[in-house]
């Protein structure tokens, strides 16, 4: 919980009341609150060993001689060097063998033999290639596992002779070649930037033509998707400019798998700031991007939502060019798609949108979005409803008085009310501070906001949260109901005052509270809570009437002795 809070301590802070302006109003997703991104999924992995779906004859015989001569690490490791190139042959192969099965391939056992360092000069061997070809699949599935499984292939020096194999006429070896590249850029950034800077870029893109297999493209793509992966650090920008013309070719593929990569590609590369994400659209992708939002293939539908999503993060003029590509019109399916995993990152999109300017507000109302984003609000679970106040909220700081007057005619107020007795610190203040908004943007007006507030049980609400642990809410609480609820207009009832403060000045009530070991704003606090009002007063009483303990955790004076209470508010029994 508290790390998730410091992770979105940012969206906290950049409140209208708290000094938000536009640019911070919009955010990026945070990795940790990610359902979608994750760094290992199913459809997309960031490594991928090479486990053959079925046997060659050819490899079934090798097997079955090394079975049944009960070969041993040991033996594979002095074939491996043998100058008879049908016995090394054999030998590496056996070596990928193991590798490749299924369940715990022995990769540690082999790195410890000290095969890497024979598997990598087999990579020279120009003069046979299907050793190559198996040195290089061994060294695909040893670069598959740990990163430091990975290291030990990158630090035995077999990146450049990969590098050197993607100019191979056999395409076998290029397409093996590609694969261990692409698991030793998956490891991180910095294998990735090493790998980029051995000049992989130039001629990994020179596979991307029609005479390459389906299978291989499918593999050069999934490299691409790695190089674009990571912003800490993100690619270099020479990078991105020379795989950016690339995606836009692919992003015509009917190959699902090539697309739902390529987008997934565009998303990584949006999601790297302001810069990279103008790239993006200078490469003039995202027209092409925006429809397959509507794509029939829900993998499609989630990446393109990513990466339109990413976009939208950036400035107003950069939002403005999604928005120029009729995109709301795909989000009536979106938000009642039925995983629920699309309605959030519906939702999370039309937050950004509503965090724009007020022309980029009135589409959203124009599209008839409102309505069903308040429907999440209400129904949609906790991180769609999470989601979805912060739409809220947004318009309620970007938006005209119009505007925000169409929230309150869609009945806002009661799901928005009901998210203030969630757990969670960071959507109760959004919404505190969403309904604040809506309050002063109400203007003469507010009182009739308030009754609607009080009347769906929100004031209640807000009363509890004046004993909440986090500071900022509390005082947030107290400010609302001192303005919106103060009791002003509420003829007290006598019987509810304390006889000792009938009459009372507020110097006398003052230098009681500088006596009494407050501290100032906990006795600005009580002093209030002593005048403004009926209902408050009734709460005091309340309070008091509870045990010690009870009153010292409600009120939060946790250093204040008991008599200090009672003289505050001039009870004594």
């Amino acid at each position: 919980m508290a790390e998730n809070a410091g992770l979105e301590n940012h969206r906290i802070k950049s409140f209208k009341n708290k000094g938000r302006d536009v640019e911070t109003m919009r955010r990026h997703r945070n990795e940790v609150t990610i359902e979608l991104r994750k760094n290992k999924r199913d459809e997309h992995l960031l490594k991928k060993r090479n486990v053959p779906q079925e046997e060659s004859l050819e490899d079934s015989d090798v097997d079955a001689d090394f079975k049944a001569q009960n070969v041993t690490l040991e033996a594979i490791l002095q074939n491996a060097t043998s100058d008879n190139p049908v016995v090394q042959l054999s030998a590496v192969q056996a070596a990928r063998k193991l590798l490749s099965s299924d369940r715990n391939p022995p990769i540690d056992d082999l790195i410890k033999s000290g095969i890497l360092p024979i598997l990598v000069k087999c990579l020279e061997k120009d003069d046979n290639p299907s050793l190559q070809f198996e040195a290089a699949w061994a060294l695909t599935n040893i670069a598959s596992g740990t990163s430091a499984q990975t290291q030990a292939v990158v630090q035995s020096n077999a990146v450049p002779l990969f590098l050197r194999l993607l100019h191979s006429p056999h395409q076998n070896v290029c397409e093996q070649a590609v694969w261990a590249l692409g698991n030793i850029i998956g490891d991180g950034p910095q294998c990735r930037d090493y790998v980029i800077s051995l000049g992989v870029v130039k001629p990994l893109l020179s596979f991307i033509n029609p005479s390459i297999p389906i299978t291989f493209l499918r593999n050069v793509t999934w490299v691409i998707v790695n190089l674009c992966r990571n912003k800490d650090p993100p690619p270099p920008m020479e990078t991105v400019q020379e795989i950016l013309p690339a995606l836009c070719v692919l992003i015509y593929h009917t190959d699902i798998n090539i697309l739902v990569d390529t987008v997934w590609a565009l998303s990584y590369l949006t999601d790297g700031g302001n810069e990279q994400i103008q790239m993006v659209i200078d490469s003039g992708v995202v027209p092409f991007l925006v429809p397959l939002l509507s794509h029939q293939e829900v993998k499609v539908q989630t990446a393109a939502l990513r990466a339109v999503g990413n976009i939208v993060t950036g400035t107003d003029e950069q939002t403005q060019v999604v928005l120029n590509c009729d995109v709301l019109s795909h989000f009536p399916n979106l938000l009642t798609h039925p995983k629920e995993k699309i309605n959030k990152e519906a939702v999370w999109f039309l937050s950004n949108i509503t965090a724009g300017n007020q022309q980029q507000v009135q589409a959203v109302i124009d599209a008839g979005l409102i309505p069903m984003i308040i429907h999440q609000l209400a129904k949609g679970d906790f991180g769609t409803q999470k989601e979805a106040a912060w739409a809220i909220s947004n318009l309620t700081i970007s938006g005209r008085k119009d505007q925000v007057e169409y929230l309150v005619q869609k009945n806002v107020i009661p799901p928005f009310c009901n998210l203030l007795s969630v757990k969670d610190s960071q959507v109760v203040q959004v919404v505190l501070d969403g309904l604040k908004n809506i309050l002063i943007m109400a203007g003469d007006e507010a009182s009739t906001i308030a009754e609607i507030i009080e009347e769906c049980g929100g004031l209640e609400k807000i009363e509890a949260l004046q004993q909440h642990e986090n500071e900022d809410i509390y005082k947030l609480a107290f400010e609302i109901i001192d303005q919106y609820f103060s009791g002003d207009d509420i003829d007290e009832d006598p019987s509810l005052i304390p006889e000792a403060t009938q009459g009372a000045q507020p110097a006398d009530l003052l230098e009681r509270f500088h006596s009494s070991g407050t501290s100032a704003f906990h006795r600005a606090f009580l002093w209030k809570m002593v005048h403004c009002g009926s209902r408050h007063l009734g709460m005091m009483r309340a309070y008091i009437l509870e045990d010690f303990t009870g009153a010292q955790s409600n009120l939060g004076l946790h250093h204040c002795p008991p008599q200090t209470y009672f003289h505050i508010l001039y009870v004594e029994e």
